[in-house]
């Protein structure tokens, strides 16, 4: 059994973010696995570069369909699958969007309103079509694009602890630059910060857990100002423009970290009331809604423990 007491940190940078594996035992061969399996997923899914299998799909866009492997298809056909939930804020075809905007890269300004309107017309999910037999992605209009930087990470952070239960791990955490996911349980639990928006390194509180995944999609993340006005990366798929409401982040704590990516911007597109509501029917999913008025809401707390460190912060409508 290891050592509940001794953590050793291993840590990289990929996907753009700094990684973070924590072990309980010394084992550098197993963090240089991690990091490798990391990569290799990194280097099928990026569109932060030319050549990837997602790329290869984009590419071929309006011309023909492309033939990716099993782990790229189901991943696309899971994001289809959430883009085209009612009103869902999730959206994979949104790619163009996102690279006109550039929000968070050298460039970033509000497009014209024309551009912003006839980018919306090539950003339809149903315009996704796939394939099961051939394990094919075929984009039908020239330009689309798909993206999978909103639910990549969480696919990548359930990998690396199905690797980690494989090779005996019973207590580890992986934090894949804001997408965490845990192992067991060391004395006390693992404790996750939930961060104050838009201060450096303050936090709100902090969440208690388990074997669970914490994921958190806020708008101090990635943001740009322009004439006094915040506009951060959070796009609503239905208008191009970001998703303005009364959230300043969405926090989501379940079994998978894949779940937590579609939740967090599902929920975030719905807002408190809606999200609270549509979370009833998924028990094994819970939220915590941080509000521009410094509400906190807890949609419920069955798998975690939330303790409050900053009291200009309120806890408000928990149902718990």
């Amino acid at each position: 059994m290891p050592d509940s007491h001794r953590v050793y940190s291993y840590t990289a940078v990929l996907m753009g973010s700094p990684i973070l594996l924590k072990l309980f035992s010394h084992d550098e061969a197993l963090a240089s696995r991690v990091f490798r399996l990391i990569k290799q997923y990194e280097d099928l899914l990026t569109v932060n570069r030319a050549h990837s299998q997602v790329m290869n799909i984009n590419h071929a866009a309006g011309q023909h369909p492309v033939a990716v492997s099993r782990p790229v298809f189901d991943l696309i056909r899971c994001a289809k699958a959430a883009s085209q939930m009612e009103d869902s804020a999730f959206n994979l075809a949104i790619g163009p969007l996102v690279k006109r905007w550039k929000i968070g890269f050298k460039g970033d300004a509000v497009p014209p309103a024309d551009e912003i309107a006839a980018l919306l017309n090539i950003t339809h999910p149903a315009d996704v079509v796939l394939d099961e037999a051939s394990s094919s992605v075929f984009l039908t209009r020239p330009g689309m694009e798909i993206d999978l930087g909103a639910i990549a990470k969480g696919y990548i952070a359930d990998r690396v602890r199905d690797l980690l239960r494989k090779e005996g791990v019973e207590l580890g955490l992986i934090n894949l630059g804001g997408n965490i996911q845990t192992l067991g349980s060391p004395e006390g639990g693992w404790r996750v910060g939930l961060k104050k928006p838009f201060a450096e390194d303050a936090l709100i509180g902090t969440m208690t857990v388990e074997n669970r995944s914490v994921v958190t999609s806020g708008t101090y993340e990635r943001y740009f100002e322009q004439n006094g006005k915040r506009y951060h990366h959070i796009l609503n798929p239905r208008t191009g423009y970001p998703l303005d409401n009364e959230l300043d982040s969405v926090t989501i704590v379940s079994k998978d970290s894949i779940d937590g990516d579609i939740w967090t911007t599902l929920i975030y597109g719905m807002g408190v009331e809606k999200g609270c509501a549509a979370l009833r029917s998924r028990p094994d999913i819970e939220a915590i809604f941080v509000t521009k008025t410094k509400e906190v809401v807890i949609s419920s707390m069955h798998h975690f423990r939330f303790t409050l460190l900053d009291d200009s912060y309120r806890i408000t409508g928990s149902t718990v």
